[in-house]
């Protein structure tokens, strides 16, 4: 049994040494980056529109989703 338990460990570190190196598919981690920053952009700007300071439309959430995902690109490269 400790036989089995030491592959596992092995198993386990090979693991985390692929998840450690690997950077995912640009693809995948754009629509993510995408999507994400349209959710946080659409809770920003209810946000503002519930203290009147903004209108909550579709080109105020588009805007700030694309200025989001701007400057989350200009950052993680």
């Amino acid at each position: 049994m400790s036989g089995e338990s030491e592959r596992a460990g092995g198993d386990d570190e090979k693991r985390g040494e692929e998840i450690e190196w690997g950077e995912g598919d640009p693809r995948v981690l754009f629509v993510m980056n995408l999507v994400l920053s349209t959710v946080f952009a659409a809770v920003v700007v209810y946000g503002l529109s519930y203290i009147d300071l903004a209108a909550f439309s579709v080109v105020n959430v588009a805007s700030a989703a694309l200025v989001l995902t701007a400057v989350t690109y200009l950052v993680t490269n």
